[in-house]
């Protein structure tokens, strides 16, 4: 095959929808796209610490597979030959899932989970799995067992977490294509630190299985990507009905693919700097994002500041966490207490004082909530905010523990731009919306309806189209 890829550092760094394109077309074999990602990751990935399993000869094999699929003119997937790494979180058959945890540090499952399955099943070829923090709890990607991952846009910053593994391999061109989970910011939160697009999808968007709280709403799974187009083809291949979970949504995946930016002319826009000053911000995000709504303006956006009601939200989603918490990991810290970091600990011990009544209590307000949002949006088409509230910090540092002079009580406070979202249920997506003076991006949180999820992606490619394609960083 005579190839007309450009040279591999480009090739690693193109959108995702591209190099499909050019697998498909056979302008680029799916071999010669692993390769340039295998020799990018052998060469930067030390600096960044995102992918901490690499299977070098198993992905060879698997894209060797592919190229003899397309040579054989047999039907291929959206994802078809695209490099992918997977969170370490989300079992993978066959492939080391850690979690994170000295528990796990030699677990190997047995089969793939729903969502890696999904991927497989699209064409995408496995290369490894990307750091979290252990058990994804907290939004600082570190371990004891793989240690911290590095910003890409500079070493010694945090990438965010829990998927900042992802978000770094992403940024880095380590891969085209990656997915993550999400509860209280793990896809956004990671997405804005690193300066690429993570969609936290409506609960059942993509079903999670195996999962023992089936029916539970606050912590779901999606995709990561360069661009929202790419985050958007990703979707369609992991979205869609799964008889087995009984919150997934019915719509196949497959509508997800190639969202129509939305006509921002008329579009009814809401501005919440500080979410209706429920959160601390620091002073230079909304700086760096209040210069998008101009430009919004002058493309015909009706802009204003406005923002639902949010003032449950916290007791939402600090009760269901905290019992979601015990429920999962009660039996291992009551087993193992020392193998567990103080953070889980502590949220397990939240979720065991936890009585029906408070429970009851949360679920309430989170009816409440919900109706709050659904009339929200009937007045405004999108809700943005920062994603964050403060830029990348040390990677020695645990969390902020003040933010713009308030001090956070604990690990989730400075989280908060997100975990009040994610109690709302709405689809949530982060994309870079700027850059600091000196170089650090900056996250733009757009939130659309209940399960408006093609809507938010459409709404998301307008502000894209408006803020520019995202910049490299500096590796």
């Amino acid at each position: 095959m005579t190839s007309t890829a450009p040279p591999d550092d480009d090739l690693c760094l193109r959108p995702a929808t591209e190099l499909a394109a050019l697998v498909r077309a056979k302008e680029v074999s799916a071999r010669e796209l692993l390769e340039a990602h295998l020799a990018r990751i052998e060469r930067i990935d030390p600096q960044v610490n995102a992918i901490v399993t690499l299977d070098p000869e198993g992905a060879r094999a698997a894209a060797d597979a592919a190229d003899a699929a397309l040579a054989a003119g047999e039907e291929v997937g959206p994802l078809h030959g695209l490099p992918v790494a997977h969170k370490d979180t989300h079992a993978t058959g066959g492939m080391r899932t850690t979690w994170g945890s000295p528990l796990h540090a030699d677990t190997v499952p047995a089969r793939d989970e729903l969502v890696v399955e999904r991927l497989r099943r699209a064409g995408a070829v496995r290369v490894g799995k990307t750091n979290v923090p252990e058990f994804a709890a907290g939004s600082h990607t570190f371990n004891p067992l793989f240690g911290a991952t590095h910003n890409p846009w500079r070493h010694g910053l945090s990438a965010g977490g829990s998927s900042g593994g992802a978000a770094a391999a992403l940024a880095a061109g380590l891969v085209p294509v990656a997915e993550g989970s999400d509860m209280g910011g793990s896809l956004r939160n990671p997405a804005a630190f690193c300066g690429v697009v993570g969609l936290r999808p409506s609960p059942g968007r993509v079903p999670t299985w195996p999962a023992g709280l089936g029916w539970a709403t606050l912590s779901v799974q999606g995709p990561m990507g360069r661009t929202v187009g790419d985050v958007a083809l990703t979707l369609s291949a992991i979205a869609g009905p799964d008889p087995r979970v009984p919150i997934a949504l019915s719509e196949d995946g497959a509508g997800f693919a190639a969202p129509r930016p939305a006509d921002l002319r008329g579009l009814r826009v809401a501005w919440a700097p500080d979410l209706g000053g429920l959160v601390p911000v620091e002073p230079a995000v909304p700086e760096v994002l209040a210069g998008l709504l101009p430009q919004l303006e002058a493309q015909g956006a009706v802009v204003e500041e406005a923002c639902p009601d949010l003032r449950e939200a916290d007791e939402v989603f600090g009760t269901l966490r905290a019992w979601l918490f015990e429920a999962t990991f009660g039996d291992v810290v009551r087993r193992s207490p020392e193998q567990v970091k103080e953070a889980i600990r502590r949220n397990a011990a939240r979720g065991a004082a936890l009585s029906g009544a408070d429970v009851a209590r949360a679920e309430l307000a989170h009816t409440r909530l919900h109706e709050q949002v659904v009339g929200f949006f009937d007045r405004y088409d999108v809700l943005l905010a920062p994603t964050t509230q403060v830029l990348p910090f040390p990677v020695e540092q645990e969390y902020p523990t003040e933010v713009a002079g308030v001090p956070q009580e604990d690990y989730l406070g400075w989280m908060r731009s997100c975990t009040l979202i994610s109690a709302t249920g709405c689809p949530a997506l982060s994309l870079p919306g700027g850059y600091t003076a000196d170089g650090l991006p900056v996250g733009l949180q757009v939130v659309a309806a209940p399960r408006a999820d093609l809507r938010l992606l459409e709404m998301a490619a307008a502000v894209e189209q408006v803020t520019g394609p995202a910049r490299r960083p500096p590796l």
